[in-house]
């Protein structure tokens, strides 16, 4: 396992021991630290521990592993999440966020809204940055008309790319929900609020990667010198 992995492991661990009780619903974040969380959720259930958690997925991925490692699985039409569980591709030290570089950013900001306790995010070091923009920033579009929407992005400032399916021969890549994928790299996000209500006043925009003031908790494993794991609480 590379030391990135185990750093992922490691925060997922602390978030589920930390914030996960009994009788809990909740919500199952998508990427590759998030699948973390479901494979500890996984872990304890299948010991006899979590009596009465339930999730509700933001991915046909995650709800494909949940089942394997035996999470009853709810959805939003039959009750709301305690708190959600993700992972981010950026934080900043207000705990704002951008997320959606795993593709599913639409499903898993209306679960993290959802959630009556908040959404608790789990990330490796690499992912802490002083201010938000090193990563794209994802927009979910829609596909009809989408070169317009494109060029909308554009004029804010940044540098679009559709995103593509390297695992299908370079075809555009379809979320879950049947949208594309435009990344956005701006050279700073110097007011993720502004931005994130810019974005959404774009007709063709249905969400954006900014998780502006959603944040419960970050819970954050570092490697090398820093070490450990930190909790960072709003």
């Amino acid at each position: 396992m590379a030391d990135t992995e185990g750093l992922k492991r490691e925060a997922a661990r602390e978030a589920v021991g930390r914030y996960v009780e009994d009788d809990m619903v909740l919500g199952l974040g998508s990427g590759s630290t998030a699948l973390w969380v479901v494979r500890r959720l996984g872990e304890i259930i299948s010991g006899g521990g979590l009596s009465g958690a339930r999730g509700i997925p933001t991915s046909e991925t995650t709800a494909s592993l949940a089942r394997e490692v035996g999470i009853p699985l709810l959805s939003l039409a039959e009750e709301r999440p305690d708190i959600t569980i993700d992972g981010v591709d950026e934080i900043s030290p207000g705990l704002d966020a951008v997320k959606g570089l795993g593709g599913a950013l639409l499903r898993e900001k209306i679960v993290a809204a959802a959630s009556r306790g908040g959404l608790v995010v789990v990330a490796d070091d690499s992912k802490a940055v002083e201010a938000l923009g090193t990563c794209p920033l994802p927009v979910e579009v829609e596909p009809f008309g989408y070169e317009a929407t494109f060029e909308s992005l554009a004029a804010l400032g940044c540098e679009p790319e559709l995103r593509l399916d390297d695992g299908k021969n370079g075809e555009t890549f379809v979320t879950d929900g049947g949208h594309y994928t435009v990344d956005c790299r701006f050279s700073a996000i110097e007011d993720p609020a502004a931005l994130e209500a810019e974005i959404k006043r774009l007709p063709g925009a249905l969400e954006n990667g900014l998780f502006v003031g959603m944040i419960r908790a970050a819970v954050i494993a570092g490697g090398g010198e820093n070490g450990g794991t930190r909790v960072i609480e709003r």
